[in-house]
């Protein structure tokens, strides 16, 4: 019997390098495709094209002779990229979603997964670092967060009118800031503990004394380690269950907090300078009731042994940048 044929777009990004990974363990057969080759190691996937998702003709070629499809393909990166560029955003995903989604009914493909973002919640539900956690049912009345989320909330829309229309089975989740090796760690695009890590990292290395903060540091967040993430999405594409369903951990810490912890790992104590920065909203975090229900989904991970393994990686790139003198992109 020949091997099911699955396409992940975004596959030279983080989540999309190590679903990919995970799928060819399985015995999948995979195209990845992205922009970019996998920045610190190389793909898994059988095939691996370079392409453009912004254009039809791209998208065209990415779906031919796939039956199942992992739309992860976007331009994202952490607070301080996604609070800036919203018409770059907002323009390049609506075109990569629109068009992924118009060739995969067209090609033929059975079964579709979107990957959302917590960015969809309202902003008024999360004004305070004790918010309560998000339910899926919360993203309505809507107030999304910055273009990204607004992009991601449409393509909800979207994923539910296809599947309703055409019969394409959709499968939506919404990502709660996922971390782990493997990822971007400096340059703008990364997340939280990425950027903690590097900052940790770099004070240790060179016997500085403080790192900066931006912020108060009191916002919140709940961070779920990408093994966990990549578990939950093979349960998602495999369910008869369509989402929208939250996926990410629902232990809330500040981001003082949260470095604290990296500190302890990294076996230093730094002084945190607060520093005006982009921020975001003052809490989030995830219910993970309806996961649990349909998916019998839970983290295995604990954000402790999440961040070790992810500042460990990070520490020896910093190293190895430093010993040869190369600048370090913060």
């Amino acid at each position: 019997m020949a091997a099911k044929k699955v396409l992940v777009t975004g596959a030279g990004g983080f989540i999309g390098h190590h679903l990919v990974k995970r799928l060819k363990k399985e015995g999948y057969w995979v195209r990845g495709v992205d922009l970019k080759y996998p920045e610190y190691e190389p793909s898994a996937a059988d095939e691996f094209e370079i392409l453009d998702l912004r254009r039809w003709d791209n998208c065209l070629q990415a779906t031919r002779g796939i039956e199942e499809m992992y739309g992860l393909a976007a331009d994202m990166g952490g607070m301080g990229f996604i609070s800036k560029f919203h018409a770059q955003i907002l323009h390049n995903n609506i075109l990569i979603n629109t068009h992924s989604l118009e060739a995969a009914r067209i090609n033929g493909i059975r079964r579709y997964l979107f990957s959302s973002s917590a960015c969809i919640y309202p902003e008024f539900k999360q004004t305070d670092v004790h918010s309560p956690a998000l339910k899926e049912e919360d993203a309505y009345p809507a107030q999304p967060q910055d273009a990204y989320g607004w992009e991601k909330l449409v393509t909800e829309r979207l994923c539910m009118h296809y599947r309703e229309q055409f019969g394409i089975e959709t499968h939506v989740v919404r990502f709660h800031n996922m971390f782990g090796p493997l990822g971007k760690w400096e340059g703008g695009r990364e997340k939280a503990p990425a950027a903690l890590s590097r900052k940790v990292a770099v004070a240790k290395l060179k016997g500085e004394k403080s790192i900066e903060i931006w912020g108060d540091g009191e916002q919140t967040r709940t961070f779920c380690y990408v093994d966990d993430c990549v578990e939950g999405v093979r349960r998602l594409m495999d369910s008869d269950f369509h989402g929208p369903v939250n996926l990410g951990q629902d232990r809330l810490v500040s981001i003082n907090e949260l470095t604290d912890m990296i500190m302890k790992i990294a076996g230093v104590k730094l002084e945190k300078k607060h520093v005006p920065g982009a921020l975001g909203v003052r809490g989030r975090n995830s219910d993970n009731t309806l996961v649990r229900k349909m998916l019998g989904w839970e983290p295995k991970v604990t954000l402790e042994e999440g961040l070790a393994r992810t500042y460990t990686w990070i520490e020896g790139l910093v190293k190895a940048r430093l010993a040869e003198g190369k600048p370090i992109d913060s």
